[in-house]
């Protein structure tokens, strides 16, 4: 489902225009990303699922190609945990 798609059937479901959905879908992706941005980021839906972000530390890996060592930088990645609901739905 692409993020159209998606604020297609949220404007459906809520009876209001496919603009102002795009606009709510837009807003939620933005305070999530704000809320990731900080120290200890976490945002959590009860039932649906929690983004954190979590540091990957930096380590060796090897260029398939050629097989030579590279160093691979330490970075910051978000992770998604499904909550209760979300699982039992699936």
């Amino acid at each position: 489902m692409t993020k159209a798609e998606l604020a297609g059937k949220m404007a459906k479901d809520a009876g209001i225009s496919k603009v102002a959905a795009s606009a709510a879908l837009n807003s939620f992706m933005d305070n999530v990303t704000k809320a990731l941005k900080k120290k200890d980021g976490k945002v959590t839906l009860v039932g649906f699922g929690t983004f954190s972000k979590v540091r990957r530390k930096a380590r060796k890996g090897r260029n398939p190609q050629t097989g030579e060592p590279i160093k691979i930088k330490a970075t910051n990645v978000v992770k998604f945990k499904s909550g209760k609901r979300l699982k039992d739905a699936i």
